[in-house]
């Protein structure tokens, strides 16, 4: 049997692409593996009428929405290996189901990698954070920090230090001296030595330890992560792919549509930045683009 769409990944880009496709009456298939990306987080914010949530319970919810629509699947499964057939997609499942598409939605998100500095990833979306807009009114006043990864690290610096007192730790990196000069007329603290590890009791954060023995007080780290596609899907189907500044990206245009006909891409994987707000945006773009195709062909 061959389903109008499959979507691939059912959090915040897949759901809502799901919703409204199951609105439009479509045969969908959501083949989700239950990882989403931001579920290290105890709490998600900005999300209209959702702000605080639990990330989990927001997509549960949102799932228990979908039950509504008697042509949406949901199938909790991973797809493995994708391929391209006549009129359409292929994909295998780790069950060794195989479920087809006329047309398909890669929706399944990204894989966060830190810089192995010890205490990082135990704090990883709690006091180790990646987007002041999600997490920084919580800690704002308090002692942040942001740990330079690249020269864009002077921007986030900058940006930081709305929400609080901020220390551009270098980590053994070295800045120019129009950027220093820049950061200490914003009030930024510039920290050259290495980070030996971040400590803290439990997920809390209370300094960042210097590799000369010194420690930093800290309540808040900032990072910028380097992210890959947390699936090889997409290129096995032979999208195009580039490097972003923060990582890996599938091209897509403003209607979501990938390099390949008929597949197309939303969420994370497809733009930056990252927020539940935008993913959910995506997702209803890639699902009007993808209902107008199957209409108008």
């Amino acid at each position: 049997m061959q389903h109008d769409v499959v979507i691939v990944g059912g959090a915040f880009a897949g759901l809502a692409a799901a919703t409204y496709l199951g609105r439009a009456r479509r045969d969908v298939v959501v083949i989700d593996a239950g990882q989403p990306r931001n579920r290290f987080a105890s709490a998600s914010h900005g999300f209209l009428g959702f702000d605080g949530s639990a990330p989990r319970d927001i997509l549960a919810t949102a799932r228990g929405q979908l039950v509504a629509y008697p042509t949406v699947r949901m199938i909790e499964d991973e797809a493995t290996s994708a391929s391209i057939e006549e009129g359409g997609f292929s994909f295998t499942l780790a069950s060794g189901e195989t479920i087809s598409s006329r047309l398909a939605i890669l929706a399944f998100g990204l894989s966060d990698r830190l810089d192995p500095v010890p205490g990082l990833w135990e704090r990883w979306g709690k006091t180790v954070l990646h987007c002041p807009y999600c997490h920084g009114f919580e800690f704002a006043g308090q002692k942040l920090g942001v740990l330079y990864r690249r020269p864009a690290s002077v921007h986030q610096a900058l940006l930081i230090a709305e929400w609080g007192p901020t220390t551009l730790y270098l980590n053994g990196a070295t800045l120019d001296a129009a950027d220093a000069a820049t950061l200490r007329k914003r009030g930024i603290a510039i920290e050259p030595a290495p980070l030996q590890s971040v400590i803290g009791d439990g997920p809390q954060l209370t300094a960042a330890v210097l590799e000369d023995g010194r420690e930093s007080p800290l309540d808040a780290l900032y990072v910028a992560p380097y992210s890959s596609l947390a699936s090889p899907i997409a290129a096995e189907l032979g999208a195009a792919i580039e490097e972003a500044p923060l990582g890996e990206i599938v091209i897509t245009d403003a209607e979501r549509k990938t390099t390949v006909p008929g597949l197309y891409a939303a969420g994370d994987i497809a733009h930056a930045p990252h927020s539940v707000s935008l993913a959910v945006a995506d997702g209803a773009t890639a699902a009007l683009s993808v209902h107008r195709a199957l209409v108008f062909g």
